[in-house]
This record gives C-alpha cells, sequence and structure tokens, in this order.
C-alpha cells in the first residue's frame, strides 16, 4: 500500500522545480493530483509525467492571485477529481530589491503571491473540509486532511534586498498558526516548510549575466553570481544546495499519515543552515 492512496492533493505552482517535484512525489505514493501552474505548457507536460508513471492527475492553469480563481481552483479540483485531501500551497516568485528601491506594485505582488493566494485558496476549501468533516463524524469516521503553506528561511531569519517576500512568507507562518487552531476542530492539520535554497530556476548560479523569469509579462532577475552560491554552499553544513526532491520530501512529511497529530508546526528544510 502506498501511503497517499485514495487521497486528493491539489499542488498550485506545480510546473516546475519544487512544486513539480511535489506533484511528482505524492503521486508517487498513491495521491491523485489536481496541477496548477501559471502556464499551461509545464502544467500539462506534469500531467503528463504522472500519467506515464501510472497516476492521476489533471490540472487548471492560470495565476493563483487572479480574481475569483481560487474558488476555480478548488471548484476544479473537486469536479475533476472528486474530493480534496492536502492542499500544498507552493506557488510563488521572487522580485526583490532594496526596500528604498521597492515599489508599490512590487510590496503588493509579493504579499498577494505568497499570503493572499493561499488564504483565499483556503477560503474556498473550507465549506468541503467542513462538509466532509461532518459526513465522516456522522459515520464514525476519523479522517485527517492535509495543509502545506510554503514559507522560506527568508522569514524566518531574514534575507537582504527581499523584504517584501520576507514578509509574504512570514505572513505564511503567521497564517498557518492561527489556521491550525481554527481547523483541528475539522481534523484539518497545518503546517509550513520554510525551504533554504533550493537548486531551482530562481537560484540558479550565472556568470556575466543575469538571467530573468517572465511572470505575467514582467521580467524579474533570478540566481546568484558563481562566487555567490560557493559562498552560500560553504556555509551549509550538509555542502551543498537542496535538490527540488529534497524540498517535496519535507513537504512530503506532512502529508503522511505519521503526522496526523503534528499541526502550527514550520520545518525548516535547509540542509543545516540557520542564518540568512
Amino acid at each position: 500500500m502506498t501511503k497517499l492512496a485514495g487521497k486528493v492533493a491539489l499542488v498550485t505552482g506545480a510546473g516546475r522545480g519544487i512544486g513539480r517535484a511535489v506533484a511528482m512525489k505524492l503521486a508517487s505514493e498513491g495521491a491523485r493530483v489536481f496541477v496548477n501552474d501559471l502556464d499551461v505548457e509545464p502544467m500539462q507536460d506534469v500531467i503528463q509525467a504522472i500519467g506515464d508513471a501510472g497516476g492521476v492527475a489533471a490540472g487548471l492553469a492560470g495565476s493563483v492571485t487572479g480574481e475569483g480563481f481560487a474558488d476555480e481552483l478548488v471548484g476544479g479540483a473537486l469536479d475533476a477529481l472528486g474530493r480534496l485531501d492536502i492542499i500544498v500551497n507552493n506557488a510563488g516568485y521572487i522580485w526583490n530589491s532594496t526596500i528604498q528601491n521597492q515599489t508599490d506594485e512590487q510590496i503588493a505582488a509579493m504579499l498577494d503571491v505568497h499570503a493572499g493566494a493561499p488564504i483565499r485558496i483556503l477560503r474556498a476549501a473550507q465549506p468541503h473540509f467542513r462538509e466532509r468533516f461532518r459526513a465522516e463524524s456522522a459515520e464514525g469516521q476519523r479522517v485527517v486532511r492535509k495543509v502545506v503553506n510554503i514559507s522560506s528561511m527568508a522569514a524566518v531569519y531574514g534575507m537582504p534586498a527581499a523584504v517584501s517576500y520576507a514578509a509574504g512568507k512570514g505572513a505564511v507562518v503567521g497564517m498557518t498558526n492561527g489556521l491550525a487552531r481554527e481547523w483541528g476542530r475539522l481534523q484539518v492539520t497545518v503546517n509550513s516548510v520554510a525551504f533554504g535554497y533550493i537548486d531551482t530556476r530562481l537560484t540558479q548560479r550565472f556568470g556575466d549575466a543575469h538571467p530573468t523569469i517572465e511572470v505575467e509579462g514582467r521580467a524579474h532577475k533570478v540566481g546568484f553570481p558563481e562566487e555567490q552560491q560557493e559562498d552560500l554552499t560553504r556555509l551549509i553544513p550538509l555542502q551543498r544546495l537542496g535538490t527540488a526532491e529534497d524540498a517535496a520530501n519535507g513537504v512530503y512529511l506532512f502529508c503522511i499519515p505519521e503526522s496526523d497529530y503534528i499541526t502550527g508546526q514550520t520545518l525548516v528544510v535547509g540542509g543545516g543552515l540557520t542564518t540568512g
């Protein structure tokens, strides 16, 4: 038996990197996965990869910050896969600069994608969680559902030139703790995972040319200069950046039955690095 057989998981930002690894990991343990990504093509690639591996997946492309999208996303998962047991709020990106250079648009974008959107998604899921809890309780069943919110070591230890990003990720921790208390009565655990330096396109090393990613028509600088990444690696006790699979394994711990009595916690997945 796989640990997540019969479960349905919703994973946002699952087209690439950590989100993709989370979706693949949960599917490999038997969960049916509803995949979301901003871009259609990578989302479809993940759905195809899960299917090729013998799993079941469906999805909906779009921005988690879009007006009304949270309700559409949760409704899409329920329509496609019939239930919802696990939500992983992973979607996000970086838009960094020193505080004096941060625009109102930049501040609002970081707070909304990292904190506002997950809150709206969980708000949309609450009626289903409440309804299922009542039905299961009436039948004498106890079914534990899971929420895993993605935070960052930037929220826990700080990070220069990333105050709005860190603020958004810090809000994730507060939201996690509050909702853990609110939803415990519904047998829903709510935890967060704070990632350190994980090897993705957001942390890629570069030489002379600074790489960018495009998010809704705007280019954002990502990555670290080669020498800076080497310095970071030396600071990590395990002497390497984490892989997307390392990150997914941290999320997975909060999704399995062994964590059914763990809620309101933030797990740092950073290879032992405990400073910003």
